[in-house]
């Protein structure tokens, strides 16, 4: 197995995997999960030799999409971590997969939010109330996790991008 393989599966899914749980628990998303998002990245680029126009092509899709991510955090349809997870989460799929990236976790977020706002008009049973960050998954006032649908979008692309293939290639 090689390193830019074992990136994509531990830290790459390690990082989306946390990112999702953080959202989910707290509705914050830590810095330090883009920091080694944006550092594995650049591991990666580098371990597996990527090309100068790839590599232009990635931080592309990144810039791409943190001016989208931070268009819809002052809109406020999303916070800042879930903006800069976009943004990183895009840096490593590429201009390439971009769009299947942005489509697939738009989906995930409708999903999501419809999930959400049908369990938010349901009653919370006793036993469940007493767990801080159900009640506030429960609060008809919270916005969405929108982390856990970035992250479900890019485990559900994943297989199919060009950087996977790049690191089953290595």
């Amino acid at each position: 197995m090689t390193i830019e393989f074992l990136l994509l599966s531990t830290v790459l899914a390690g990082c989306l995997i946390a990112a999702a749980g953080w959202d989910i628990a707290t509705y914050t998303i830590p810095n330090s999960i883009q920091v080694a998002l944006l550092a594995s990245f650049i591991l990666f680029a580098f371990m597996s030799s990527m090309s100068a126009g790839l590599l232009a092509a990635h931080f592309a899709a990144g810039f791409v999409g943190l001016v989208i991510g931070f268009a819809l955090f002052a809109l406020g349809y999303v916070g800042g971590g879930d903006a800069k997870l976009f943004a990183c989460s895009a840096l490593w799929f590429g201009l390439s997969d971009f769009l299947p990236y942005a489509l697939t976790a738009s989906i995930f977020g409708g999903l999501l939010t419809f999930g959400l706002l049908f369990f938010r008009k349901l009653p919370l049973p006793a036993v469940l109330a007493r767990q801080g960050w159900l009640m506030r998954l429960h609060d008809e006032k919270a916005g969405i996790p929108y982390g856990v649908a970035l992250a479900a979008g890019s485990f559900a692309i994943l297989p199919y991008t060009d950087v996977f293939r790049a690191g089953l290639a290595a």
